[in-house]
């Protein structure tokens, strides 16, 4: 009796198509990643007076305040402000994440492999 080797040999042609789609969708994955690593995402807080803009990776690039949020009597509030600010911002990288990442192509992968994960791929 002979031995069946590995990669896609003996596979069924529709499981060649489902690995196929597979790693079309994690270069895809990949890309979109790397799209997300160079974008910018900012958010406001007070109307506009403290606005933060973070990276898609997550880090604070700039903090910027108009003069007349700067109350030394009220450090609290700015505080408050820029915590809001920095968050929001943080929430816009995770939302544009899981649209293009989480969503989309993860959500195409899972429903054409039965919810099934592919080692390495996510």
């Amino acid at each position: 009796m002979a031995k069946r080797g590995g990669g896609f040999q003996g596979m069924p042609g529709n499981m060649q198509n489902i690995m196929k789609q597979a790693q079309r969708l994690q270069r895809q994955m990949e890309e979109a990643q790397k799209e997300l690593e160079t974008m910018e995402f900012e958010a406001t807080s007070g109307g506009g007076v403290v606005k933060v803009t973070v990276s898609g990776q997550k880090q604070v690039l700039k903090v910027e305040l108009q003069p007349e949020v700067v109350d030394p009597d009220d450090i609290e509030m700015l505080q408050d402000l820029i915590l809001t600010a920095t968050n929001e911002a943080l929430k816009k990288v995770d939302e544009y994440s899981e649209q293009k990442l989480g969503g989309g192509m993860g959500g195409a992968l899972g429903g054409s492999l039965g919810g099934m994960k592919l080692p390495g791929m996510f």
